[in-house]
């Protein structure tokens, strides 16, 4: 008998993050990497986080920082994120936020709360596959859900769920700039998916790191907001709306958070308190100081740079790519999705264009919770720096041409 012959029969389902490996490509400097969707760190607002941290231990917050913290999250943080919310058309308080470790904590939370084994979540084709990993432990059946149109009736819906031996507990998706599609919901598709939702009387599970970073194209309010429109207020909601620093501010400081109803706010807490008890509290203070004086700023130098990104990759991709690859358009975000022709297998494609053209992608199959879409990719931009548009994506296309 060994350790791994104990081990819980969920944990099977736990599997290694092809992005995360993918990283560690960036450490060769001749691969031209389009692979890890990550921020730019020369944008990062470097000073000012220094001087929010000599602020925070040279004070008397120095106390609060360096001490544990209530499990719901340092409560000015809290209430300036309420503040961001109501802005965005979601009337709350601090009782409806929750900080987490990253958005993706809050994710693993809203699986272990919601997810019995054998219920289904209903994702869309392809999705976040940290969603998934988050989900995957909890031992859940996926449903196929697309937002433009095409789904199962409710009734066939909750048949899909019975067989599998639950029942159907959310819709979970990323509404602005998917990762990995890059594509961003209609208002109407979101009314859509609060319709849906409705008749099967589950749960939205709204993921909306790049909320902040759109480029072009008109705003579209959360789903969370056209929720609380229509239902009277977040009390009677059944979005919950999970949002991040990471993408704006600075992931290495994992700071995330969830607004819902307090009922769902109360038993994430329970979780968090079983879990690691609270977020950092120094960190908290830092996004606080941080969110204060240059969020604004901030939001507006990462779009005037990604935006610019955007452009230059895409145009590169009209003019280097062979008949034959489609790709999307994002208003914003950090991802372009890239589908081929059905023969092509772009896990095989990856290998031989990192040996060839020393140009690194993510294959799409790890974004489908049934492992189809092996003629995708994603690529990332915001890294994309002069370099990759003059010479990653000709090179890429010049051996696509090899095999379409």
């Amino acid at each position: 008998m060994t350790l791994p012959d104990l081990f819980a029969s969920r944990s099977s389902r736990m599997k290694a993050s092809e992005i995360r490996e993918l990283l560690k490509l960036l450490d060769q400097p001749d691969i031209i990497s389009f692979a890890g969707g990550i921020p730019d760190p020369a944008l990062f607002p470097h000073e000012a986080f220094r001087e929010a941290y000599a602020t925070i231990l040279s004070g008397p917050s120095a106390n609060v920082a360096l001490q544990y913290q209530v499990s719901e999250g340092y409560l000015p943080l809290r209430q300036w994120i309420a503040g961001e919310m109501g802005k965005l058309g979601v009337p709350c308080d601090e009782g409806n936020i929750f900080i987490t470790s990253g958005s993706q904590q809050g994710l693993d939370y809203l699986g272990k709360l919601f997810l019995s084994p054998r219920d289904t979540a209903l994702v869309t084709w392809p999705t976040y596959l940290g969603a998934l990993q988050a989900f995957n432990a909890y031992e859940p059946h996926y449903e196929r859900f697309n937002p433009t149109g095409g789904n199962m009736t409710p009734a066939a819906y909750r048949t899909v769920a019975s067989q599998a031996g639950g029942r159907s507990k959310f819709i979970y998706l990323v509404p602005d700039f998917a990762n990995p599609s890059g594509e961003t919901l209609s208002r109407s598709e979101r009314e859509g998916v609060l319709d849906l939702a409705a008749e099967l009387d589950i749960a939205v599970i709204e993921d909306a790191p790049y909320q902040a970073l759109r480029y072009s194209g008109k705003t579209v309010p959360p789903i969370m907001a056209l929720d609380c429109a229509r239902s009277g207020g977040i009390e009677k909601a059944r979005t919950i709306y999970c949002g991040s620093f990471s993408k704006v501010l600075a992931p290495g400081l994992r700071v995330g958070w969830v607004c819902a109803p307090r009922a769902v706010i109360e038993k994430l807490v329970l979780a968090k308190q079983a879990s690691d008890l609270h977020s950092p509290s120094i960190n908290q203070l830092a996004i606080h100081h941080v969110a204060q004086t240059s969020y604004a700023d901030q939001i507006a130098k990462c779009r005037t740079v990604y935006g610019a990104r955007r452009d230059a990759i895409l145009q590169a991709l009209r003019s280097a790519m062979p008949r034959g690859a489609e790709w999307t358009e994002p208003e914003g975000g950090m991802f372009i999705w890239m589908t081929l022709p059905e023969h092509i297998d772009t896990v095989s494609l990856l290998a031989r264009s990192i040996e060839e053209a020393r140009v690194a992608f993510v294959p799409g199959h790890a974004f489908f919770a049934d492992g189809s879409g092996r003629n995708s990719l994603r690529m990332s931009f915001t890294l994309a720096d002069e370099r990759a548009v003059t010479q990653g994506v000709p090179r890429f296309g010049e051996l696509l041409a090899k095999v379409l």
